[in-house]
């Protein structure tokens, strides 16, 4: 098969950068798709010749992943978002708009062939909401109007202003935020080495090589630093469990997969400071003695891409990647990695299936990552908040850093506020930040005078809060015994005019296409409980189907591979343990809440 050279090259540079070929799959599949409109039966066999597969092998990895198209679409795609942030801020009306104004409904295209239209699940710009994706350029806070008018652009064969650099409120300061891995944010071409140089950059690299790697390890623990992905796990700690010696050499994976509906910390990250993220890869292999990394980006984020590469560029050209790193003897080669649209492969173990070109199953544990990991080696996978953290604590040391919050958990957090409130936007603040403080100062308060009803803490696997217990600090431990979980740090917030049986069931249906389907609990339960609640809202439900829905989510809860199906259950078992009532006024038929109140964004 003839390619473009462009794509040519593409694919010489992907199949060169891993150690097995197999790896450079899921890449090549965007990128054909990128450049041809799909990844047609014929594109499938170049690709299994490339990588000695067969095409069975391509066809079934291509299946699973949720942005890869076997046929194309229009020469506009249009993907609108209705999770969670988005329909608290008027999404749904904006996807009923949407079909009304392009006259196409779910996966179809226009006759003409200029707009193809897609429902999708989260997008990453939760701050931003509602938002949409045409070609992976951003659009967010979008209202009717607005819509109209982007349509009209690219009907014309226009490209309208994009929401890049990541919006929400993300360059708004508040005087009680603590900036460390955000200070750069907003500053014009903060992107560039030039920029990070002239702001501290690599001045923890340079003070990590000077130590030896315990005992950068143990300024990582005196931090009190930990992962910022959602599990809460000690960074030292993690980096520590990794033989000092191995044969098959040792990984360092930087998850920014993040798809959490609530979370978008990782765009401004990878977009605004992405040397940030680098040096912290270095300093971790350094620490445990790992020579190569991969920085595994969310498919959604493609753009992002770009941006990621010239970083490395520009890093290898500087010798703070390659051989002999700064001088110092220490060698580190990184390259980045896109993923293709899967929830599933945020889950550390997926992510590494994913990276070897598989679909993004998750692994049976023990043996754990550390030992053995992505090809089989030792390997550290931490989210790129976690990494993004490590060069201001070597740095600046790691006891400043533990300053900074509470007992056990040192440092800030990038708070993705979004939902029912008048500022939404990613704030850096301390560990242990009050909640209800957060929402009222910090995103000031709810708009139109309405009353906080919930909140979901740390992205919607979290079980929800009602307003009487908002008043708590925000760290690991202290949410934890709230009885939820801080997770990723996505907090959406949730008036008192909010149908939460409604948003139960938008939660289920996220998890429900999602779910990989590996484990029956999760693949069934998720499936069970989606058609529970809708039928709830829909007015079709009975009396027992009350207690069904908490049996059903309990019957997920600790029976699956990979958390996914504690995800869909504990929220669900929240939401019908605090507000069994609104269960019941649904019972007679017809939502207490409809039409379902939305943010006056969209009218």
């Amino acid at each position: 098969m003839q390619l473009p050279p462009e794509l040519e090259q593409r694919f010489q540079t992907l199949v060169s950068r891993y150690p097995v070929k197999r790896s450079a799959l899921v890449p090549m599949a965007l990128y054909a798709q990128d450049a041809l409109g799909c990844v047609s039966d014929e594109m499938i066999g170049e690709i299994a010749r490339r990588l000695d597969l067969n095409t069975l092998q391509v066809t079934e990895t291509i299946a699973y992943y949720s942005m890869l198209r076997r046929k194309p679409a229009g020469r506009n795609h249009v993907q609108v978002c209705t999770n969670v942030s988005c329909k608290l801020r008027g999404g749904d009306r904006l996807w009923e708009h949407a079909q009304r104004k392009l006259e196409i409904g779910h996966k179809e295209t226009s006759s003409d062939g200029a707009f193809s239209l897609e429902e999708v699940e989260c997008l990453g710009a939760c701050t931003g909401a509602p938002a949409m994706q045409v070609n992976y350029d951003f659009y967010e806070n979008l209202t009717v109007e607005r819509f109209d008018a982007i349509i009209a652009q690219l009907d014309r064969g226009d490209r309208p202003a994009t929401s890049q650099p990541a919006s929400g409120a993300v360059h708004r300061r508040h005087p009680d935020e603590v900036p460390v891995i955000s200070r750069l944010f907003g500053i014009p071409d903060s992107h560039t080495m030039a920029v990070y140089l002239k702001n501290d950059g690599y001045k923890g690299l340079e003070k990590a090589l000077s130590m030896s790697p315990d005992q950068v390890i143990e300024e990582v623990k005196k931090s009190n630093l930990r992962g910022r992905g959602g599990a809460g796990f000690p960074t030292g700690m993690k980096w520590s469990f990794v033989p000092k010696e191995s044969a098959k050499g040792k990984y360092i994976l930087a998850n920014a997969d993040e798809s959490e509906p609530g979370t978008c910390k990782d765009r401004p990250l990878l977009e605004m400071v992405p040397h940030q993220l680098i040096e912290g890869m270095i300093i971790a292999g350094y620490a445990v003695g790992a020579h190569n990394g991969y920085i595994y980006i969310r498919g959604e984020y493609r753009y992002v891409l770009d941006i990621i590469e010239a970083a490395i560029e520009e890093a290898y050209k500087a010798s703070y990647l390659g051989k002999n790193v700064m001088g110092g003897g220490f060698s580190f080669d990184l390259a980045a990695h896109t993923g293709a649209g899967a929830y599933e492969c945020g889950e550390e173990s997926a992510l590494m299936e994913s990276l070897e070109g598989k679909r993004g199953y998750p692994r049976i544990r023990p043996p754990f990552p550390a030992v053995v990991g992505l090809y089989g080696a030792p390997t550290v996978i931490n989210n790129a908040e976690t990494l993004s953290a490590v060069p201001s604590i070597l740095h600046r040391g790691g006891e400043w850093y533990a300053s900074l919050g509470t007992p056990k958990n040192g440092g800030t957090r990038l708070f993705c506020i979004s939902g029912h409130v008048n500022r939404p936007g990613i704030y850096e603040l301390p560990m242990g930040y009050n909640l209800k403080r957060m929402i009222e100062e910090v995103a000031g308060g709810i708009p139109g005078g309405r009353k906080l009803k919930a909140v979901i803490p740390g992205g919607s696997s979290c079980p929800l809060l009602k307003a009487d217990e908002a008043d708590i600090a925000m760290d690991f431990d202290s949410v934890a015994k709230a009885g939820s979980m801080l997770g990723s740090g996505g907090t959406v917030v949730i008036n008192d005019q909010t149908c939460m049986v409604d948003l139960a069931r938008r939660i289920m249906h996220f998890y429900a296409h999602e779910s990989c389907g590996w484990c029956i609990p999760c693949r069934e339960g998720t499936a069970w409980l989606r058609k529970l609640l809708d039928r709830f809202h829909d007015g079709g439900a009975r009396p027992e189907d009350i207690p069904l829905v908490g049996e059903l989510a309990k019957n997920m809860l600790g029976r699956t591979f990979c958390p996914l199906g504690d995800a869909a259950a504990m929220p669900t078992m929240s939401i019908a343990k605090k507000w069994p009532e609104e269960f019941e006024q649904h019972l007679s038929g017809k939502c207490p809440y409809k039409p379902a109140n939305v943010f006056t964004a969209v009218r």
